[in-house]
């Protein structure tokens, strides 16, 4: 019990506000079970340390891998469960959630679609079992919105292998990942490709991407190639144009999304909690008009969003425009939520004791990564009028 604060208030309702739980089948139900009971256990109570020192949890990988949640919808779930997983996670810990979808909603999920039965033999048994950890290495320094025209990390033949060279910023688990999809032009015709790249062969750097006010206990990093040799066997066959990437962006757009739901429901909790046991002139604050008015704000924005993506998965083929409007509109909710959710705890809301302030800081990373605001707004508006103001 920390001080001005009364006794825990028992008995509040589910957030799951509008039972969106219900579509689940009874054993996605007992899964997601699961999943809440291995988060309460082994992340809940130490994620905070880990966000404060900036430092990746990678003990607890094996009993993640043991729920066999890796790549839900390749494993026979529905969408709206493999979403629920996302949300789920993020609810805890965003920073555990993103090294998630980027191991297996990018780099394993390149496997099934991009791999061979070769390729498959020799990675996707370890990476399903998290005995190695994956990264999706797209974005460089000077491009990130702009990297389908501008990327400059190239791949020349040479014989049965390939020459990689430049750099690429801001790879999640780039640290210490075992493996990860590198995308580079061809400088003989231009064509992309993409390679399935040991991180410790010889000419590959990593660096740790320092003071970072967000997803601090993920480990971006930059990466840096010399003169890489990757064999023609560790190339993607089925990768050939940056529409390729587009198809593995799409479905982590659609779970950062997710995240984006996940966020707002976990500040809802936090706040809620917050506000019936906190103490001020001789009542709980949940007593007060505005603080229910803004935790009403709250869940509204987060069924809001949490109905959009319940409807998007359940489409049976979903185009880019609906995935970038689920993003803006998610993330955007996202923002006014957990700025709702800080004030509600006052100064409380600054510091990382009360999980609020990594909450509200982490969600920027949300907002940003997987296509700014600013491009999804854009994808949508050229979708609606029929003229790009991208460029």
């Amino acid at each position: 019990m920390i001080p001005g604060h009364a006794e825990p208030v028992l008995g509040l309702p589910e957030v799951d506000f509008y039972q969106f739980e219900s579509g689940l089948t009874g054993f996605e139900k007992q899964k997601l079970v699961q999943l809440r009971n291995f988060l309460a256990e082994h992340v809940t109570p130490y994620c905070v340390q880990w966000w404060n020192d900036a430092e990746f949890p990678a003990h607890i990988l094996p009993e993640l891998a043991k729920l066999g949640l890796s790549t839900a919808i390749q494993q026979g779930y529905s969408p709206l469960f493999a979403g629920l997983v996302i949300a789920e996670i993020t609810k805890v810990d965003t920073s555990l959630a993103t090294f998630f979808l980027v191991h297996h909603d990018l780099f394993v999920e390149s496997l099934y679609l991009f791999g061979n039965d070769e390729q498959r033999s020799r990675y996707l048994a370890d990476a399903l079992a998290l005995r190695s950890a994956g990264a999706f290495a797209l974005t460089e320094p000077e491009h990130g919105s702009d990297v389908a025209g501008g990327m400059t990390t190239t791949a020349r033949r040479d014989g049965e292998e390939w020459v990689l060279n430049g750099t690429k910023r801001w790879i999640g688990n780039g640290t210490f990942c075992d493996h990860m999809l590198i995308w580079a032009r061809d400088t003989e015709d231009g064509a992309m490709r993409g390679f399935i790249l040991n991180a410790e062969l010889p000419g590959v750097s990593r660096q740790k991407i320092e003071h970072k006010t967000a997803l601090r206990t993920v480990q971006n990093a930059d990466i840096r190639l010399d003169g890489v040799r990757v064999s023609e066997a560790d190339r993607f066959q089925g990768i050939d144009s940056f529409k390729d990437t587009n198809v593995l962006l799409q479905g982590s757009r659609v779970m950062v999304s997710w995240q984006a739901v996940g966020q707002q429901l976990g500040a809802f909790e936090i706040a809620r909690q917050y506000a019936v046991e906190r103490m001020q002139f001789g009542r709980p604050i949940a007593s007060f008009q505005l603080v229910q008015a803004q935790l009403v704000k709250m869940l509204g924005n987060a069924m809001a969003s949490l109905a959009m993506m319940a409807q998007l998965t359940s489409l049976p083929q979903m185009g880019m425009d609906q995935v970038a409007l689920a993003k803006a509109f998610t993330t955007e909710r996202m923002r006014e939520t957990v700025a709702a959710g800080r004030s509600i705890l006052g100064g409380n809301g600054i510091v990382t004791d009360y999980r609020m302030a990594k909450c509200f800081a982490d969600a920027e990373a949300i907002y940003t990564y997987e296509g700014s605001h600013e491009i999804n707004t854009l994808i949508v508006g050229r979708s609606i009028t029929g003229v790009s103001a991208i460029v």
